[in-house]
C-alpha cells in the first residue's frame, strides 16, 4: 500500500516535501539553540519540544487511557459520563456492581425502606421565603450554580438560560452581572451581588441603591444572592484586566469599556453581622419582596454563629444561605486557596444546619448545597442533612459538553464552555445544548425521587439524617445524625454550653465579625 501511494506521487514532489521540512526543522532547532528562555530546548533543540507535548497531552492520556472510571480528579470517568447519558437522554444504569471501595471511610449510602415507595410528584419544589417576604419563590430542588458572563462565554450562557426556562429551575448569573445572554432564553435568574457590586455598582465601586432596583425590577430575577465567599477562592479579592473588559462585559458589570475593575475581597456596604442584615432588609425592599439570601463557604464558625445572633436580635433573617464547598469551584484559583482554604461542603453544610437548628431559625431559612453535588445521590445526603435544593455548575458545563480539559482560566475552552473565543463557541449549538441540559436536570430529578422512594419517602424534605449511614471506619458505621454531631432545635438558646459548639458561640457576637476574647 505504501509503495503503491509513493508510486501515485512524482518524485518531484516528494523531494520538496522532504525539503520543507527539513527546513523547517533545521530552523526550528537553530530557533531553540539561539533562544534564552528554555534551558531544555536550548541545551537540546527539537528534541526537548517533546516534553512540552507531552505536558499538553498529559491530562488527556491520564483521563482516557491511564486513570480507572473512579480514579479521576476533580471528576472521574464515572462520574462524567453519568452526566453525558443523562444530558443525551439515554440510559445511566452500570452493570456488574459498583466500583467504589465500600467498606472503607468515607463511604456512606442510603437506608432503604421495606416500604418503598413510587412518588407521584415529578418536579418537587421548595417554597423559598422568610417571614415579611413578599414575593416567595418555589425552587427546584436542582439547579445552575453561579458561573458569570466573561467565564462562560455568550453561547454557554444562553445555551444554559434557556435550558432552565425548559426545565422550569433557575439560573445564577453569577458575580459578573445579569446579561443580555441570561435574559435570552426567558428562564428564572438568581441575581449574585458580589463585592464588586456589578450591574449595581457606583463610579467609586460602591453599592448603588438606584442601580440595583431598576435591574431587581426585571421579572425574570426571582431572587438576589449576596455572594459573601466562593469555593474556589474564598476569602480572595479580584481583578478584570481592562483588556479583557470588552463591550459586552462592560454592559453587564456596569463598568468603563477597557478599564481594569477590582473586586475587594469583603463587601463594603456592611461591616458586621447586624449591618448585613439592615443590608438583607434594603435589598429585600428595594426589589419589592423578593427573596433575598447569602452564599459562602464556610471558614471560621463563630463568624456563622454571629450571623445567627444577628438574625435573632434584629428580627431580619436571609431567605436563604447557599453553602459553596470548598471542593466546588468552576472559576481559577491560586493553587492554596483552592486546595486548602475554607470548608469542603459537607462540614460547611453541617455547620451551618446545626446553627440554624440550634438557633431556632431553621423553619424560616432554607438552605442550598453547592460544590460536586450531580449525582442522585450526593443530593439526597446533603438534603438529609439539612439542604432544601442543590446547586451544580461543574454538572451543567459536563451536560454542555464539557470534557474537563482544565483550560478554563486561559480562554482556550475547547469545547467554547469557559471561553469568549466567538471561533471555539462557534462548535456550541445553542438550542442542541439548551435540550441537553433541560435532560439532564430532568433525568436527575428522575433518579433522585427513585433514592428518595426507596427510602420510605415522597419528597426530598422527608429525608433526615437517620436515612444516611456514614462509615467512620472499616468496622463501624453510624447514622450521619451521630457520624456529624447534629443539635437538636433550639439547643443553642437553651444551653449551648452543653454542646461541642459552646466555645465558638460564646465567641460569637453580633456586632462584630471578630471573635470576643474568652479565658
Amino acid at each position: 500500500m505504501l509503495a503503491l501511494f509513493s508510486a501515485m506521487i512524482p518524485v518531484n514532489v516528494l523531494f520538496w516535501v522532504g525539503v520543507i521540512l527539513m527546513g523547517g526543522l533545521s530552523a526550528l532547532g537553530l530557533y531553540d539553540f539561539f533562544q534564552t528562555r528554555h534551558t531544555l530546548w536550548r541545551n537540546f533543540p527539537i528534541v526537548a519540544r517533546i516534553r512540552w507535548i507531552a505536558e499538553e497531552l498529559r491530562p488527556f492520556f491520564r483521563s482516557y487511557i491511564v486513570e480507572s472510571d473512579t480514579e479521576g480528579r476533580p471528576f472521574n470517568h464515572e462520574e462524567r459520563a453519568m452526566v453525558y447519558r443523562r444530558a443525551k437522554d439515554v440510559s445511566s444504569v452500570e452493570p456488574f456492581g459498583s466500583q467504589l471501595d465500600i467498606d472503607s471511610p468515607p463511604y456512606e449510602w442510603l437506608s432503604h425502606s421495606i416500604a418503598a415507595r413510587h412518588p407521584k410528584g415529578g418536579d418537587p419544589r421548595v417554597k423559598v421565603g422568610a417571614p415579611g417576604t413578599a414575593k416567595p419563590y418555589e425552587a427546584s430542588v436542582l439547579n445552575i450554580s453561579a458561573m458569570s458572563f466573561g467565564s462562560l462565554g455568550s453561547h454557554a450562557i444562553e445555551a444554559l438560560n434557556r435550558g432552565a426556562a425548559k426545565g422550569g429551575f433557575y439560573h445564577d448569573t453569577g458575580e459578573g452581572g445579569v446579561s443580555k445572554y441570561h435574559r435570552a432564553g426567558g428562564g428564572d435568574l438568581v441575581w449574585e451581588l458580589g463585592s464588586g457590586y456589578f450591574g449595581c455598582r457606583a463610579s467609586d465601586g460602591s453599592f448603588d441603591p438606584a442601580k440595583f432596583a431598576d435591574v431587581a425590577a426585571s421579572d425574570q430575577v426571582k431572587m438576589i444572592e449576596i455572594k459573601l465567599s466562593q469555593g474556589a477562592k474564598p476569602g480572595h479579592g479580584g481583578v478584570l484586566p481592562g483588556n479583557k473588559v470588552t463591550a459586552e462585559i462592560a454592559e453587564a458589570r456596569g463598568i468603563p469599556i477597557g478599564e481594569t475593575c477590582y473586586s475587594p475581597a469583603a463587601h463594603t456596604a456592611f461591616s458586621t453581622p447586624k449591618q448585613m442584615m439592615d443590608f438583607i432588609a434594603q435589598l429585600r425592599e428595594l426589589s419589592g419582596g423578593k427573596p433575598v439570601g447569602i452564599k459562602l463557604c464556610v471558614g471560621n464558625r463563630w463568624e456563622v454563629l454571629a450571623l445567627c445572633k444577628a438574625m435573632r436580635q434584629t428580627g431580619i433573617m436571609p431567605d436563604f444561605v447557599v453553602v459553596d464547598g470548598a471542593e466546588g469551584g468552576t472559576g481559577a484559583a491560586p493553587a492554596e486557596f483552592m486546595d486548602h482554604i475554607g470548608a469542603p461542603l459537607r462540614q460547611g453544610l453541617v455547620l451551618v444546619r446545626n446553627a440554624l437548628v440550634g438557633c431556632d431559625l431553621k423553619q424560616h431559612v432554607c438552605i442550598a448545597a453547592s460544590g460536586k453535588q450531580i449525582s442522585a445521590f450526593s443530593m439526597a445526603a446533603s438534603m438529609a442533612l439539612g439542604a432544601d435544593w442543590i446547586n451544580t455548575a461543574r454538572g451543567f458545563m459536563f451536560s454542555l459538553g464539557c470534557i474537563q480539559s482544565l483550560n478554563c482560566h486561559n480562554n482556550s475552552c475547547p469545547t467554547g464552555i469557559a471561553t469568549t473565543d466567538a471561533g471555539r463557541q462557534r462548535g456550541l449549538v445553542i438550542p442542541d445544548k439548551a435540550e441537553r441540559v433541560h435532560n439532564f436536570h430532568r433525568n436527575t430529578i428522575r433518579a433522585l425521587m427513585e433514592v428518595v422512594g426507596a427510602a420510605g419517602c415522597e419528597h426530598p424534605g422527608e429525608l433526615t439524617p437517620r436515612h444516611i449511614m456514614h462509615r467512620v471506619t472499616q468496622d463501624v458505621a453510624q447514622p450521619a445524625h451521630r457520624a456529624y454531631n447534629l443539635l437538636e432545635p433550639g439547643v443553642l438558646i437553651s444551653g449551648a454550653e452543653d454542646t461541642h459548639l459552646a466555645r465558638e458561640w460564646a465567641m460569637a457576637q453580633a456586632d462584630s465579625f471578630a471573635p470576643l476574647q474568652i479565658d
